[in-house]
């Protein structure tokens, strides 16, 4: 495939999806993007998307559809920027348009490449790490919030020159790194959002605020140390997240100095990050189901397929799915269920 004859699709349009598709079209890349919905699409094709932050601000034209049974053309790159509980039915409707040779590269929160590959084939995958952040104001109008990186990789085979080409046609949007262990990056982001998102989901609060909790603290860690303990069955190479997070140093030691650090180093991270807010939250509070299995529930999964104990996972994932079936409630008094009594 030459570089300059690549032809694009990006099937979701939520805040990620429509920067994507925005900056790419913006840059002169054949591209064109499915909204899911007919109103949303409809609206696409006769505004376009508008796009403002940290990347600029401007407007452009897009062709749009509802859905990809409406895109004419075979694709050479499609970029499913779905909810990951969305992506598997639209990764049935992906394979009628994908070139024999084209790739889907995954843009999910979590670890969905598996799953994926078990669709559209494990040699047509290319596993993404999206480190930037972006809200969606209303259909079609985005904020890119602030900037980062993309990671990009095959999750079974070594780099090449079509992954090269894609790193620099994706750097309109953001820098982009390649790598030969993007397992071990998707699961670095994988641990960090089993944290963050699913205890937030949990208690309602900030990051800042739930940090700030002591019990929050120590099960906060114990996700860690178990998902370590997944991996190292796995025989996964968990990468440094963001370049400064070893995940295996930090639950070394047993000692009260150990502790001690690990503890200072959360409630650093909750003060710097003191206004993030959980994904899965915000999921729930549009009614909405979360990706709560491609996160803990992934650790929970792999646990069970090597005999490895993750009972903290266990316990969140049955707690979120209380929550989404309305029989549990968002709160704080959710850390006092019995479950989390030896935390203190």
């Amino acid at each position: 495939m030459k570089k300059s004859e690549l032809k694009f699709l990006v099937v979701g349009a939520g805040a990620l999806g429509g920067i994507t598709a925005a900056l790419l079209r913006k840059n002169g890349i054949d591209v064109e993007i499915v909204c899911k919905y007919d109103d949303y699409a409809s609206l696409v094709s006769e505004k376009g998307l508008k796009v403002s932050g940290v990347c600029g601000e401007f407007s452009i034209d897009i062709p749009a559809f509802a859905s990809v049974s409406q895109v004419k053309n075979e694709k050479d790159i499609i970029l499913l920027a779905t909810k990951a509980t969305d992506m598997m039915e639209a990764a049935q409707s992906l394979i009628s348009i994908l070139k024999k040779d084209g790739f889907v590269i995954s843009l999910q929160n979590g670890f969905c490449e598996d799953e994926l590959g078990r669709v559209v084939g494990e040699n047509r995958i290319i596993g993404c790490v999206t480190g930037w952040g972006a809200t969606m104001e209303s259909h079609g109008n985005f904020v890119m919030t602030s900037r980062g990186d993309f990671i990009l990789g095959y999750p079974g085979k070594f780099s090449d020159e079509l992954l090269s080409d894609l790193s620099e046609i994706l750097s309109c949007i953001v820098p982009v790194r390649t790598t030969d262990n993007i397992r071990g990056h998707l699961y670095s982001k994988l641990i960090i959002n089993s944290c963050i998102t699913s205890l937030g989901a949990l208690c309602g609060l900030y990051l800042g605020k739930m940090l700030m909790i002591g019990k929050v603290r120590r099960i906060f860690i114990e996700i860690i140390k178990e998902a370590v303990e997944v991996a190292d069955s796995m025989k996964v190479s968990i990468e440094i997240f963001a370049g400064k997070l070893d995940f295996k140093k930090f639950v070394e030691g047993k000692s009260i100095y150990s502790d001690f650090r690990r503890h200072i180093f959360l409630l650093a991270m909750g003060y710097k990050f003191r206004k993030l807010k959980s994904s899965s939250l915000q999921s729930l509070e549009r009614g909405k189901p979360t990706e709560i299995e491609y996160l803990n529930g992934y650790i929970v999964r792999n646990a069970r397929e090597y005999a490895v104990s993750a009972p903290i996972n266990n316990a969140i994932v049955n707690m979120i799915h209380q929550i989404e079936q309305q029989k549990r409630k968002i709160s704080v008094s959710n850390f006092n269920d019995p479950f989390f009594d030896r935390f203190g």
